[in-house]
Parts: C-alpha cells; sequence; structure tokens
C-alpha cells in the first residue's frame, strides 16, 4: 500500500484501493493519467491500455487492478467506484465543472440505475472557499450550469468577485447526478492553500507549484 496518501472510509470500507495526493505520497506505478485540459471529455483505456482520448480530465476503467488518476493543485479530485468494480477519477476546476465534467464522469460509471444507485464518491482537497476568489465571467459560466445553486457556494467579497466553494459545488453536481447524500464524502480541513505543509497550490506557488497525485483502483471486490 502506497504510503503518505489521503483515504476515506466509504471508499475504504468497500475494499477500493485508491489515494489522494499530499506532499508526503510516495511515487505510485502504473497510474493511466490523461492529458488535462480542463474540459469535460472522459478517457477510457483502449485495447492496449492506452487511454483514450489521451486528452481529457475524467478518466473511467472496469478492468480489474488497473489504477487510474488525476493530478491536481487546487482543482477539486473525485474518485468514485460501483459496486461491479468500474471506477472513474475526476479532475474538476471552475472551467471543467462549468462544462459538466463531473456529469460525465458518473455517467461513464453508471449504465443503468442499479450501477448508480451502488456508487460510493468522495471529494479530495482542493482551495477552499476561504482562499479561492473569482470574478464575473467565472460567476456568470458558474451560474448557466448551476442557476440558483450557484448562490449556496458564494461569499461576497469585493465588487465583481465572490469566494467560491468548488467543492460544495461538486457535492451539488454529484446528488444532480442522482447520487444519495450518504454515498458521498468530502475530506475536511484539506484547503490546498491554505495547509501549505501538506498541499501543492498554484495560486499560492504559481507555475513552480507541484502536483498532487489521486488515484483509484478498478476491482470486483467492492460491495454494494
Amino acid at each position: 500500500m502506497s504510503k503518505g496518501f489521503l483515504r476515506h472510509p466509504l471508499l475504504a470500507s468497500r475494499g477500493v484501493e485508491h489515494g489522494f495526493g499530499t506532499k508526503a505520497a510516495t511515487e505510485v506505478a502504473d497510474v493511466l493519467r490523461p492529458r488535462q485540459v480542463h474540459g469535460c471529455a472522459v478517457a477510457r483505456p483502449d485495447s492496449l491500455g492506452e487511454l483514450q482520448p489521451a486528452e481529457a480530465d475524467a478518466v473511467f476503467s472496469d478492468r480489474m487492478g488497473m489504477r487510474v488518476g488525476v493530478v491536481t493543485a487546487d482543482c477539486v479530485p473525485i474518485l468514485a467506484a460501483r459496486a461491479s468494480g468500474g471506477v472513474v477519477a475526476i479532475h474538476a476546476g471552475w472551467r471543467g465543472l462549468a462544462a459538466g465534467v463531473v456529469s460525465e464522469g458518473i455517467r461513464a460509471l453508471a449504465e443503468d440505475e442499479a450501477q448508480r444507485a451502488s456508487i460510493r464518491a468522495v471529494v479530495g482537497p482542493a482551495i477552499g472557499a476561504c482562499c479561492y476568489e473569482v470574478d464575473r465571467p467565472v460567476l456568470d459560466a458558474m451560474r448557466l450550469r448551476f442557476g440558483e445553486d450557484l448562490d449556496k457556494a458564494l461569499s461576497p467579497s469585493r465588487p465583481g468577485h465572490a469566494r467560491i466553494d468548488l467543492s460544495w459545488l461538486v457535492l451539488c453536481e454529484l446528488r444532480n447526478e442522482g447520487l444519495a447524500r450518504e454515498h458521498l464524502g468530502r475530506l475536511d480541513d484539506a484547503c490546498t492553500y491554505c495547509d501549505s505543509r501538506r498541499f501543492h497550490s498554484f495560486r499560492r506557488s504559481g507555475p513552480r507549484a507541484g502536483r498532487l497525485l489521486h488515484f483509484i483502483e478498478a476491482t470486483t471486490r467492492a460491495e454494494a
């Protein structure tokens, strides 16, 4: 088992190997990752084990023992698993959220209502509303996706700006996709900007910021 990763009981209790990265996390071999572009495409492994498309912000697998993952440095990572063994890793910044990447990732995981009912999803470390201020163009783009729900994720700051809770919006999107509240988890006290000891942050460090790897392994051991 890899060291230095954060795990959540919602996935661990089902026997799903996974990890949310920290600065202390050890290297994990054989994790399939797409080239992230802040869009909404979902990559899947082809017959040769290569991701198609190569550029995506969510990655799905139902091959036992295959690890998939994404990297972040403030954006929201989501790891989800269904009882029949399929998993998805999602990278959601504001652009991806506005484009629907969370919904696309869950729809790749849920081929029918039974699979959807069995999904467990966890939101990992990301920049919090305490530290993430955005301007009017971002708010307008998010409004198109979330409507009045957006207001519940905002804290007014200065004219034309607001602080926004991206993780709350991710949970909102997961609920809108039909996932029950009790099947959703969120890591507490995990603001990537605030906690410089544990996490990398692009907003804090700029282009020199590192990246956090988040991974999940497809398995047939998961229980409903």
